[in-house]
């Protein structure tokens, strides 16, 4: 067979259902192997959005996501998903051709360095140039992509070897065990939790992707000891659990921050430094457990004092089969912060006035969203109020992107999981700046029959920058634009279009969306004037108190 058709058994027998990309003439002997595959093609509407469903894809299953591109400018739209692919812990292969290596009748027309050009925002990237190799090189991009940290692989198919004629097989796909931590650490680990005054628990993005809920669940419970999450930890534990003291969306002054600093030991699961930080680390402050698959990246504000590095799960395990629930424990101040912070929740919600407030548009569409509906972000002042006040439900509810925090990734992880889980209610919520960046997707969405319903957040402008530039007291500037109409705009592509006019109307409007299959966009004209008053002035005054 050609080496595009071992290439695709490959895929095959790694157990991929889905390639996502926008083809060129490199990559046709490919696509025409995908075609006599039981592999599905989707074609995409830009191979960035490409990027971001198959990183969606491996986010949510654990498993290799895959995207497709020809050469050169293919190529390179590539590249702010592989970004965030590989700073968000997601696995994902881009495939992109490429001219014929060996003779090239075209001279240097569309042929950039794609292989150095992928080096920094991937785990593994090659260039084949032996049709033979092909198997073992998939085999090798796979098991990177997905061994932890788990990111983003890439793989160059020339032309002419794609047409190479091959003996090779598929290699043989064979799970492989985690390290479990040593006994050493986890004696260590035991000890400083026992004698610590006021142990704190936080869940990182780490104990998302491996699903380690049931063994968190069973410590917390065993223990006590409260917890909260960074933002890509959110939902590994039910967040209407009593311990539950709330999210780092940001990294010092919130009502969480009170429960922190109250701390003097925190035991950090799953915790990566290239999300923002959950908290400050200072010298001679708290003692900090890292425990996580990988040693700790040591920075200036994190430099955690003891380490237990292997398979998370187990070791949680482990710290809760020898651990005894102390006396001397004090955790007033944690649920102090949490009962702050609820009530501030609760009164802040209530708010009916139009456009509307963003806690309220929080409070309605946790009301309204079923506890495995799935909620994926875009990048936006959004993000840090769905961060501080949704409470998620379920591991991998709430999708946002906290490590690159791109725009335009919202839609297209809506349209993964409308994929993966057409039984669930999808929400995709987005602002106009962010969505705009890959909205021709709503073509691709309606193409493939989904149910999604896109929350698009309208102030006309960059609203998060702009409360930068507020907080640093510069006039508005560069921030604003005009949009089109939303409303006509979706159905333009054969979605439903529904125009907010007032705030009390968002529940029974999102129901019925829900209730009617497709594509639903609801144009939401919303009102960031909380952000300073809450986030910078507000909490600039002292709340632990």
């Amino acid at each position: 067979m050609h080496a595009a058709e071992l290439f695709v058994k490959s895929l095959e027998q790694e157990g991929v259902k889905y390639v996502f990309g926008v083809p060129g003439e490199e990559n046709l002997r490919f696509l025409e192997a995908l075609r006599t595959s039981s592999i599905q093609f989707v074609p995409t509407r830009h191979e960035q959005s490409a990027g971001f469903i198959a990183a969606t894809i491996g986010r949510l299953t654990g498993k290799t996501g895959v995207a497709l591109s020809t050469l050169g400018p293919g190529a390179t739209n590539f590249m702010t998903a592989a970004a965030y692919a590989q700073l968000g812990g997601m696995p994902m292969l881009m495939i992109t051709g490429q001219k014929p290596i060996r003779k090239s009748k075209q001279g240097a027309f569309q042929i950039i360095d794609v292989v150095n050009m992928m080096r920094p925002v991937t785990k593994f990237t090659k260039q084949l140039i032996d049709g033979e190799a092909v198997a073992a090189t998939v085999r090798e991009a796979f098991r990177e992509a997905e061994e932890e940290r788990p990111g983003a692989v890439h793989i160059e198919l020339p032309e002419d070897v794609a047409d190479d004629l091959v003996e090779s097989q598929p290699l043989e796909v064979k799970k492989i065990r985690r390290p479990i931590a040593e006994e050493k650490a986890i004696s260590q680990a035991v000890e400083l939790i026992q004698n610590a005054k006021s142990p704190l628990l936080l869940i990182g993005a780490g104990a998302n992707r491996k699903l380690t809920a049931k063994m968190l669940r069973e410590f917390i419970d065993k223990t006590g000891i409260p917890f909260f999450d960074t933002q890509m930890g959110k939902g590994v534990v039910d967040e209407r659990h009593e311990l539950y003291v709330g999210t780092a969306a940001l990294s010092a002054n919130d009502y969480v921050h009170c429960a922190v600093e109250a701390a003097d030991l925190i035991i950090n699961v799953g915790h990566d430094v290239v999300e923002k930080p959950p908290f400050i680390m200072k010298r001679n402050g708290q003692t900090v457990i890292h425990i996580n698959f990988y040693s700790a990246k040591m920075d200036q504000i994190y430099f955690p004092q003891q380490e237990v590095i292997g398979d998370i799960a187990n070791a949680i395990w482990q710290i809760k089969e020898r651990i005894t629930p102390s006396s001397h424990w004090d955790f007033s101040k944690f649920l102090h912060a949490r009962n702050q912070l609820l009530s501030y929740i609760s009164s802040s919600s209530i708010d009916q006035s139009f456009p509307i407030k963003p806690q309220t548009l929080v409070a309605t569409v946790r009301e309204t969203l079923p506890s495995d509906g799935i909620a994926c972000l875009d990048n936006g002042m959004y993000k840090l109020w769905f961060a501080r006040q949704y409470q998620a439900h379920e591991p991998n509810t709430l999708l946002l992107d906290n490590a690159l925090a791109t725009m335009g990734a919202g839609l297209p992880s809506a349209i993964a999981a409308a994929m993966l889980f057409p039984e669930k209610k999808i929400l995709a919520i987005c602002g106009d700046g962010g969505f705009m960046m890959n909205s021709q997707e709503m073509e691709t969405a309606v193409r493939l029959r989904l149910n999604i319903t896109i929350l698009l957040l309208d102030d006309n402008g960059y609203g998060m920058i702009k409360w930068k530039q507020t907080g640093m007291q510069l006039p508005t500037f560069g921030l604003e634009f005009k949009n089109p109409d939303f409303v006509k705009y979706a159905e333009s592509y054969g979605a439903f279009g529904h125009e907010l006019e007032k705030t009390e109307d968002l529940k029974a409007l999102m129901k019925k969306t829900f209730a009617v299959p497709g594509i639903h966009l609801i144009h939401i004209p919303v009102d960031y004037s909380e952000n300073d008053k809450v986030l910078s002035k507000d909490l600039k005054k002292r709340i632990c108190s």
